[in-house]
């Protein structure tokens, strides 16, 4: 069975809001508490563990930036090659709500976890000290699982425009799957006695 393009959509918007959350969550489980300080003259060297805290907290960053663009998308794209107003669609007040909290949530999500790869690569390369008690730190301990819960949840919302917006979108093009509505009678029904 071939999926529609909505499904496709949401497949893709699930799948990279995912991965920055997986990639999130390794990078703060492999990430080390602290480095190893060395004392030389005047200076402590901090000497910092291999690890892959940094590019895990990259490509986080990079799959929830394609699940923002693709939410986008879920949202504005014209299904079946028929393309609906932006008015029209933000006359629904839940999508409304909805698009705004999924850009809230998407930007928080981006700045923390850009914070936390931006600070630990600081760390690492800003590794020579003067302050000879340095105990040779690293990112904040628990910014990027945050930041891979709430890009988590940043797809989340994003789907859940998706639905608001097919929603609107039917409401507006009078598309209606599930056939005609009226008033029935009971004379109109056959085998009835009235």
């Amino acid at each position: 069975m071939a999926l529609t393009s909505a499904q496709r959509i949401a497949l893709t918007v699930s799948f990279f809001g995912l991965l920055a959350f997986l990639l999130g969550v390794i990078a703060e489980n492999k990430k080390p508490p602290y480095g190893t300080p060395i004392k030389g003259k005047d200076v402590v060297i901090c000497k910092f563990p291999s690890d892959p805290t940094i590019a895990m907290g990259s490509l986080s960053v990079v799959s929830l930036v394609l699940a923002t663009i693709i939410g986008h998308t879920a949202i504005f794209y014209p299904y079946k090659g028929k393309s609906v107003p932006r008015g029209a669609l933000f006359q629904s007040a839940s999508l409304s709500v909805f698009f705004v909290i999924a850009e809230l949530v998407s930007g928080l999500a981006f700045a923390m976890l850009l914070w936390a790869t931006v600070t630990e690569g600081l760390h690492r390369s800003n590794n020579i000290h003067h302050d000879l008690d340095t105990q040779c730190p690293t990112a904040k301990t628990g910014l990027f699982g945050g930041a891979a819960f709430l890009a988590l949840d940043a797809a989340l919302f994003w789907l859940v425009c998706q639905m608001l917006a097919l929603n609107a979108r039917s409401d507006y093009l009078d598309e209606d799957d599930k056939g005609d509505y009226g008033q029935v009678y009971a004379s109109d029904v056959e085998g009835t006695k009235v």
